[in-house]
This record gives structure tokens, sequence and C-alpha cells, in this order.
């Protein structure tokens, strides 16, 4: 399994994308993504899709120049088309404009469709900490509906459905949650796959049900279906499911959920909190790290060893993955180098950058 330096992964990107037709802009707003997730540890949502992106441009999915547009537009509530484009694009554009909003009436809230697989979410929430305000975010995926059981069920009916949500600290990394509804990320089973890995128990069931840790059990087929988060107490991740089917895809003008097996588009809907036009910002911060002092005085469960904060194991990743680079499973790589060859690039290069 290859480990390739960030900044070597980002170059390998930018040549797919701006050779399968995509802008020098719109190559790096995806690529920088993809790296960044994968240096946060999701490579469910990092090199992995690389040549599923490149895959997509190929097979017309979604238009490489595209470019979001704004259909209706008061102060603080905006719906974007995507315009086709690549779901980062249209993600960031988004995002940007929430804030923009924010900053003048307090709140802002956008919803985001037509446009390809909008990634990570919790990068979105992370873009408004990262500038000072709170982010949240719910994202479906449109009509898709076949990967998700819903709580009593064991046909996939549902998408993993993400929720994510950032706040800014004073001297610190933000304060980041990024999850799915779901048990874990469809990519997360694939990944699995692609490294020949079991996975843990309560993850997914096979066609008829049955508990299962062998990732061919959900994408083979007849395929499985991935639980909803919880454990015995799943219906509670089955019903944050449907918060985002309704918030992402109903009111997103995506649509939801109904059985299609392909995805279209993400439905995004994001909302955008400027804190001041709420509370004075140093009380905020002072009871936001209030709050963190306090829970840092929980005695420590020896199984676990420590108290993380939310997005702690991603920012440890990082830093990690920074210095030594991203492990690229070889199937993941294969698939890259084919895509690279196969777009008339001379890959014999890419793992000396």
């Amino acid at each position: 399994m290859p480990h390739i330096k960030p900044d070597a992964l980002r170059q390998i990107g930018y040549q797919l994308f701006e050779t399968a037709g995509c802008p020098p802009e719109s190559a790096r707003a995806v690529v920088d993504h993809l790296v960044e997730s994968s240096l946060y540890g999701h490579d469910s949502h990092g090199s992995l899709r690389i040549y599923e992106y490149i895959g997509q441009i190929q097979d017309g999915i979604f238009d490489p120049k595209g470019q979001p547009s704004i259909i209706s537009d008061r102060p603080c509530a905006v719906a974007i088309d995507g315009g086709g484009a690549m779901g980062q694009i249209g993600a960031t554009f988004a995002t940007q404009l929430a804030i923009d909003r924010a900053r003048e009436h307090g709140v802002a809230t956008v919803t985001l469709r037509n446009c390809g697989h909008v990634g990570r979410v919790g990068a979105y929430p992370l873009q408004t900490a990262r500038q000072g305000f709170i982010g949240l975010a719910f994202c479906n995926a449109g009509h898709l509906g076949r990967q998700i059981a819903p709580y009593g069920g064991i046909d996939g009916k549902l998408s993993t459905n993400p929720i994510a949500f950032a706040a800014p600290r004073r001297d610190n990394e933000p304060i980041l949650v990024d999850m799915t509804t779901s048990v874990c990320a469809e990519g997360k089973v694939r990944v699995a796959h692609n490294k020949g890995e079991s996975l843990p128990e309560g993850r997914i069931i096979d066609h008829d049900g049955n508990p299962s840790t062998d990732p061919e059990d959900f994408v083979g087929k007849p395929g499985g279906a991935i639980l909803p988060f919880g454990g015995p107490v799943a219906y509670k991740g089955y019903c944050l499911g449907m918060v985002v089917e309704i918030l992402g895809g109903a009111l997103g003008g995506q649509g939801t959920a109904s059985g299609e097996t392909v995805m279209q588009s993400n439905g995004l809907h994001l909302t955008v909190y400027h804190i001041d036009h709420f509370i004075d910002e140093d009380d905020f911060h002072a009871e936001l790290e209030s709050l963190i002092k306090h829970v840092y005085t929980s005695r420590v469960d020896p199984q676990v060893g420590e108290i993380l904060l939310p997005g702690d194991p991603e920012y440890r990743t990082g830093a990690q993955r920074e210095a030594e680079g991203i492990p690229v499973d070889d199937t993941t790589w294969s698939r890259i180098v084919e895509t690279g060859e196969g777009l008339g690039l001379d890959t014999s290069a890419w793992l000396q950058g």
C-alpha cells in the first residue's frame, strides 16, 4: 500500500481532473477537498473518489465545466442550482454565500440541488467555523434509496444521510461533528472491500437480513444493507435519517429516497449562524471553553484511554498523515493509475512526486 505525500496526491489529482476537462480552479476545489478528506482519515470520501469522479465525468453524469446559480433569493434563504457541476463546486459556493448572508443578517440557510456528490459534508460547516461562524448541514442523496435499512426492515431504502456541525474556538481547531445517520458510510464498506478486510460487527446485514462482517454481502449482488446507527436504539438513527431526507431532499428540491440505485445529486441544506447577532462573541467563547473544561473533568474510561472532543480524531490523523503521507490501498491506487493512463497521462513518476 503506497503512502503518498498530500502535495503529491494533489498534483496527481489536478492532472487527472484538468485532463478530463475541468477548468483549473474547479479541479483544485475538488481535489483539495478529496485530499483533505483523506488527510482527516475519511478515505471513503477521499482518494477513493478520484477515479470514481473521473469516471462520472466521462459517463456524462455531471458537467466538469458546470457552475452553480441562484434560483430563489431572499435575504436569509437561498436556493441554489448546482448547474450539473461537481458537488464540491456547488457546495463551496453555497457555503460561502451562506456565510456572507449570515454576516449581514445573523443567520442564513441555503439549499443546493442538481450537482454531483458533494463529498465529505463536514468540510462545509468547517469552512464556516474557520471564518468565525457556526455551521449546521444536512445532506441526502436525492432519489437514491438502496443503502440503509429502515429500523425494523432488512432492505436498503435510505441513504447514509450525514449531519455535520462545526463551531469555532478562539485558540484551537473548531469543534467538528461529521457523522452519518447510518452506522458507517457506504464508502467505508467499499474501502474495506478494496483492502480485503472484514467489517466490525453491527455494521451490515446480508440480503436475507442476517448480521455479516463481509463487505461482499453489501457490495455484491444481491446486496445487503447498512444499519442505522444506534445499535439497540437504532430507531434514533433512522429518525435522524428521515429528518435529513426532509430537509436535504424535500425542502431542498432534490427529492427524497425512492429506490433509485444510482445517485444523480446530493441535496444539501446548510444553515450558518453569526455568533455576535445572538450573544457577545467573547461570552460565547468563554462558555464553550467552560463546557470543554467541564467535560475534561470526567474520569477516563481505561478501555478508551482519553477524552476526545468532536473533531480531535480528524485533526490528529491530519497531522500524522501530513508528516507520513496518505495511505492509499492497492486497489484504489491501481484504479487511479489506470484512469491516468486511460487519459493519456504519463503515470510512471507519480509515486516519486
